[in-house]
C-alpha cells in the first residue's frame, strides 16, 4: 500500500495550469459535486505552477451577508499570515463590513497577481446575497485584458450556478472565460487507486463503488482510516464501522450536512422511498410518495427538482425510448447518497441501541441489496468508458441502455438488464448482471433468455432483424472453471478483471 496522492484529472489540471501560466487575467467556473475534488485540482495546479502560494481561498458559508463577509475577512488573514508582504497597500482587513468592501478587495488581490478562490459560490444565487454579483461584476468588467490574477468560482449546484453565469438577465452573464465541470474519477484512475491501496478483489471494487463512486475525498478517507486493509471482516463491515460507527467516523454526518440539510421536507421523504425500491417507474413512485406523506399534489414538482436542479435523481429510459416515455424509471444518481440512505443511514440508527455486531449486519445485509441496481449502473459506465478509449470487447455507437416493457401492455414483464448496440457492424448485446457470478444460474439464464426473445418480438427489438445478438454474463469475478462453461453454452462472460485490463492497457489511457 503507497501514501496518499493526487490521483487523475490530468486534462482538467493541464486545463487549470494553463490558465495559471498565459499571463493573462481569468474568471473560471468549475461546477461538480460536493467532494469532487474541485479544491484539490486547483490546490495542484498551483503546487506544480507557483510552488502553492498566491491564492486566497474562501468556502462562502449558507449565511447572510454580515457573515460572509467576517468569513472572507478571516481567510484574508489567513493570507496574510502565510503570505507575508503580499497583500497590495489599499486592503486593510479590518475594515470589511459589507459585500461592496469584499468586491474591491477581489479586484485590489487580482490587480496585484494574486488569485482568488470562492468556493460554494452557488450561495449568491440567493436573493438576499445577490447583491453581491452585481458589484463582483464591476470589478471583473476593470479586470478583463489585465494580465494579472484570476478568479475561480466553484459550485455544486449545478443549475444555480447556472443561473448565476449564463442566464442573460444575471450581471455576470457572459463574464466567465473558462469553464470546466468535474466529474467522478473515472475507472481507469479507480484500478489504479485499488491497486496502490492493496485492494486486489473484485467483490471489494464493487462494494467501495456502490458507496463512494468516483468521489475523490471519500477515498482519501478509507485510506487515512485503513479501511482498504484486508482483515477478517467484509469491506462492507469495514466501510460502515471505520467510516461511519467509529469514534473517529469521518463521515457519519456527511449526508445529513451536505445533501439532506439542502433539500429538506418531502424532498427528502422522496429520496428515501426511491432509495428504498430503485430504480422503479413514476407511478410506483407516486404511490408511494401519497401514501407516505398524504398528499401526491406536490410529487411531480419534488421529483422534477432533484433531477433537474441538484441532479441527485436520474431518469432512466428504455433503449429507443422517445423522450417522456411513461416506461422511464427513476433511480438516485448518486451513490454515496443511495448508501447512505438505503443501508448506512439505518445501522447507524441501530448501532444507537444495539450491539455493534447487530447494526453492522443490518447495514451489510442492506447494502448487499443496494449493489445490485447500482452493479447495472456500474458495467454501464465501464461499457462507455471502455469504448471511450478504444479498449473494451464491445466498441458502442450509443450509450448503454437496459429494456423494460409495462407489464399491463404486454403479455408477461420483460427485463434486460443491458442493451448496448453498435450500428456500424450491426451488433447488439444483450447483458444480465449478477453481483456474484453464481447467481448466474440455469434458471436465471433460462429466464435471461426468455425475455431477449420476449424482446426481439417486439416492434422494438425487430430493429435487430438481421443483426448479430450477443448475450453477455457480468459479474464482479468469474472463476475459470465457471466462465469456460458458460462460455462453451454461447455466453459472452465479463468480468471487473476484464476491465481492469482492458483500462489499464498502453494507449486507452
Amino acid at each position: 500500500m503507497t501514501s496518499w496522492k493526487f490521483y487523475g484529472r490530468r486534462d482538467e489540471l493541464e486545463a487549470i495550469k494553463l490558465l495559471l501560466t498565459r499571463g493573462r487575467w481569468f474568471f473560471c467556473a468549475i461546477s461538480g459535486r460536493r467532494r469532487i475534488g474541485k479544491t484539490s485540482l486547483i490546490r495542484e495546479a498551483l503546487l506544480e505552477t507557483q510552488g502553492g502560494t498566491g491564492a486566497l481561498y474562501v468556502q462562502i458559508p449558507d449565511s447572510d451577508e454580515r457573515d460572509i463577509v467576517a468569513v472572507f475577512t478571516d481567510a484574508l488573514a489567513a493570507f496574510a499570515d502565510a503570505n507575508p508582504g503580499r497583500l497590495p497597500d489599499s486592503v486593510v482587513a479590518d475594515k470589511l463590513r459589507r459585500f461592496s468592501d469584499m468586491a474591491r478587495t477581489i479586484g485590489a488581490l487580482c490587480r496585484a497577481g494574486i488569485i482568488v478562490v470562492i468556493d460554494e459560490f452557488q450561495y449568491f444565487n440567493r436573493k438576499a446575497l445577490s447583491a453581491f454579483t452585481s458589484l463582483l461584476q464591476a470589478e471583473v468588467d476593470t479586470l478583463t485584458g489585465s494580465a494579472r490574477g484570476g478568479i475561480f468560482v466553484l459550485g455544486s449546484i449545478h443549475t444555480e450556478m447556472t443561473a448565476l453565469l449564463e442566464d442573460r438577465g444575471s450581471p455576470l452573464y457572459a463574464r466567465v472565460t473558462d469553464r470546466l465541470n468535474l466529474d467522478h474519477w473515472d475507472f481507469a484512475t479507480l484500478f489504479q487507486v485499488f491497486a496502490d491501496q492493496g485492494l486486489d478483489s473484485p467483490r471489494d471494487w464493487l462494494t467501495f463503488w456502490s458507496v463512494f463512486e468516483g468521489v475523490p475525498k471519500f477515498y482519501r478517507d478509507c485510506a487515512y482510516q485503513g479501511t482498504f486493509a484486508a482483515d477478517d471482516h467484509s469491506a462492507a463491515d469495514r466501510i460502515i464501522d471505520t467510516l461511519f460507527l467509529s469514534a473517529r467516523a469521518p463521515l457519519v454526518e456527511e449526508a445529513g450536512t451536505w445533501f439532506l440539510r439542502e433539500l429538506r421536507g418531502a424532498g427528502v421523504s422522496l429520496l428515501r422511498l426511491l432509495a428504498r425500491q430503485q430504480p422503479c417507474a413514476q407511478q410506483q413512485l407516486s404511490a408511494a410518495y401519497a401514501e407516505s406523506l398524504g398528499d401526491s399534489r406536490s410529487f411531480a414538482t419534488y421529483l422534477a427538482t432533484l433531477v433537474d436542479r441538484y441532479r441527485l435523481v436520474e431518469r432512466l429510459s428504455p433503449v429507443f425510448a422517445q423522450a417522456g416515455s411513461r416506461q422511464a424509471r427513476y433511480q438516485i444518481g448518486d451513490n454515496f447518497l443511495a448508501a447512505w440512505l438505503a443501508a448506512i443511514e439505518p445501522a447507524v440508527q441501530a448501532a444507537r441501541v444495539q450491539p455493534l455486531a447487530q447494526a453492522l449486519k443490518i447495514g451489510a445485509v442492506r447494502l448487499e441489496n443496494h449493489e445490485g441496481p447500482t452493479f447495472e449502473r456500474m458495467v454501464r459506465k465501464l461499457m462507455a468508458e471502455a469504448s471511450r478509449r478504444g479498449a473494451g470487447d464491445f466498441p458502442l455507437t450509443d450509450m448503454v441502455h437496459g429494456y423494460w416493457n409495462r407489464p399491463r401492455d404486454a403479455a408477461r414483464l420483460v427485463e434486460i438488464d443491458i442493451v448496448a448496440v453498435n450500428e456500424d457492424d450491426r451488433r447488439v448485446r444483450f447483458g444480465s448482471c449478477k453481483r456474484a457470478a453464481a447467481k448466474h444460474t440455469p434458471a436465471a439464464l433460462t429466464t435471461f433468455g426468455q425475455h431477449v426473445d420476449d424482446f426481439l418480438a417486439t416492434a422494438t427489438g425487430r430493429r435487430f432483424k438481421g443483426w448479430q445478438a450477443e448475450r453477455a454474463l457480468y459479474a464482479p469475478d468469474f472463476p475459470v472453471a465457471e466462465r469456460q462453461a458458460l462460455q462453451i453454452r454461447g455466453y459472452v462472460c465479463v468480468d471487473l478483471n476484464d476491465y481492469q485490463r482492458w483500462l489499464a492497457a498502453p494507449g486507452t489511457n
